[in-house]
């Protein structure tokens, strides 16, 4: 692992592969792929504590730190931060495992605010853990 040997925070939600289809003109990655990689895993992890539905409703402090390649396989990892009547807040980390190697590097980082729903798409209580 390089990145200092600094190691993820929060808990692994979701791996997935770069592929081509995901390219920008300069062959990197979209960065709006990796975000929303980080949609996708928020949505699961805050939906888990939440027990039913969320909505994305901020994403703050985003940072792309390193670009994502082809065949990099990638890993978003997440933490609740903080939990208030109907909203949380999770950070999570994306980190990039390059292509036929053991190398770690982080490639960006952000908090997600979300929102619990009901079921008429209102805003819910989120129940005590």
């Amino acid at each position: 692992m390089t990145d200092t040997d600094a190691k993820p925070a929060g808990e692994l939600v979701l791996r997935t592969l770069a592929m081509p289809a995901d390219t920008n003109a300069a062959g990197d990655i979209f960065g709006g792929w990796v975000m929303a990689q980080m949609d996708l895993a928020c949505g699961i992890r805050a939906a888990e504590r939440a027990k039913g539905r969320v909505v994305t409703v901020a994403v703050e402090k985003m940072f792309f730190a390193k670009p994502m390649k082809v065949g990099d396989t990638l890993s978003i990892y997440a933490e609740i931060t903080r939990v208030g009547r109907t909203s949380m807040t999770l950070s999570l980390e994306a980190w990039a495992q390059r292509y036929l190697s053991d190398v770690m590097e982080k490639v960006t980082h952000a908090d997600f605010v979300m929102v619990a729903l009901d079921k008429q798409g209102k805003p819910a209580p989120i129940p005590a853990e």
